[in-house]
């Protein structure tokens, strides 16, 4: 049994490598394509040239690897069972000894290290290449890490009321720039505005350093809500220490997509959502499919294995492994309709995020009963 297992890991890791090789190739030429329209321009007093496009080009693979990872373990999977199926040699295991359980049980170790390593990728890998790309960029062009028109905007709950902080842009070094912060008392009125030209997260201490911030005060006679009279007073300091708990990734976070942030940092940043009173339905959806998206790599090698037990002997396989692409696109879209769904009908996070890889593995499994173990 040892060697039909090394046989299977064998051949089934070869050509998962060369499918994940093949997509990263052509993902590769595309970014670089997007790339060269920026070649020649000049960004402050650097041009842009092919060296820094072939850069950031290089640290996007890790992203894609992460998402082209189960749809690579499904093509390589079936591309190998299929050859089995066709040059008799699954019917030589089965005669020694391969039962249909041994069968599953061999292909879903072999998925569970693909889980490994899709988290790996998805947490670490590619989180860590962005943030290379971050500092090539600010080091060699000069460029900051914008966060969208209007900036970051996030709610901060405190003693007398609620705070509401906009970061127009977060530098690669994690330097903040333009920051506005505004305050409301429990009656809704604005008690303090806040302008500063740049900023410092200090994660440690639970504060921003801010430089050249200018204070407005508002302070009203009475506590009534219908109070509008209010005396103002003006400061303004070279450096200032403001507290918060908000981080430079919950910054980010605000406004960058969701699926671009690790499992760890997601969770943090719904918990200060829900603290804030905010709404956290599409984070939520998104660290349920970030959870589950890994495990679809064992739906993948299930799928794959009923393919080593049909019956020709003649002919290619491409139209089984076409059968398998078609497969493994329809998952992905079904995964991406359950999510918008989910997100527009606040369905149950986890239920949607759930129901794709659920639906498939019923299938991959009825169909493993049906050609397995009845025919």
């Amino acid at each position: 049994m040892k060697t039909l297992r090394t046989l299977i890991y064998r051949d089934t890791i070869s050509a998962i490598g060369f499918v994940a090789l093949a997509f990263l190739a052509m993902f590769f030429f595309f970014d670089l394509l997007d790339e060269m329209g920026d070649v020649g321009r000049k960004f402050g007093d650097v041009t842009y040239t092919v060296w820094h496009a072939l850069l950031a080009v290089t640290f996007g693979l890790p992203k894609h690897l992460y998402e082209l990872l189960p749809i690579a373990v499904l093509i390589g999977s079936i591309f190998v069972m299929a050859r089995f199926a066709q040059s008799s040699e699954f019917t030589i295991m089965r005669t020694s000894g391969l039962g249909p359980w041994m069968a599953l049980r061999t292909m879903l170790v072999l998925g569970a290290g693909f889980v490994v390593l899709t988290v790996a990728v998805g947490d670490y890998i590619a989180p860590a290449a962005e943030r290379w790309a971050l500092v090539a960029k600010a080091n060699y062009l000069g460029q900051t890490s914008t966060t969208g028109s209007t900036g970051a905007w996030l709610k901060e709950k405190t003693k007398d009321g609620t705070l509401a902080v906009n970061v127009r842009a977060v530098r690669a070094d994690g330097a903040l720039t333009r920051i506005r912060i505004f305050e409301f008392d429990r009656q809704g009125r604005m008690t303090l505005q806040l302008h500063a030209d740049q900023g410092q997260v200090q994660e440690e201490a639970d504060n921003w350093v801010l430089k050249n911030a200018r204070l407005t005060r508002l302070s009203y006679a009475s506590s009534s809500a219908n109070d509008s009279a209010a005396a103002v007073t003006k400061d303004s300091h070279a450096q200032l220490n403001w507290p918060t708990s908000i981080t430079s990734e919950m910054l980010i976070a605000a406004v960058h997509k969701p699926d671009r942030m690790p499992t760890l940092e997601l969770f943090q940043f719904i918990q200060h959502l829900k603290t804030n009173d905010q709404s956290a339905q599409k984070y939520e959806i998104e660290f349920w499919r970030k959870v589950f998206y890994p495990l679809s790599c064992l739906v993948m090698v299930v799928l794959a294995l009923p393919f080593a037990y049909l019956h020709f002997r003649s002919g290619g396989i491409a139209g089984y492994v076409f059968g398998g692409v078609m497969a493994g696109i329809s998952f992905f879209l079904l995964n991406n309709v359950f999510g918008y769904a989910g997100n527009l009908q606040n369905w149950s996070p986890m239920l949607t995020a759930a129901a794709p890889g659920l639906i498939y593995s019923l299938l991959s499994l009825g169909a493993f009963a049906w050609l397995v173990i009845r025919r």
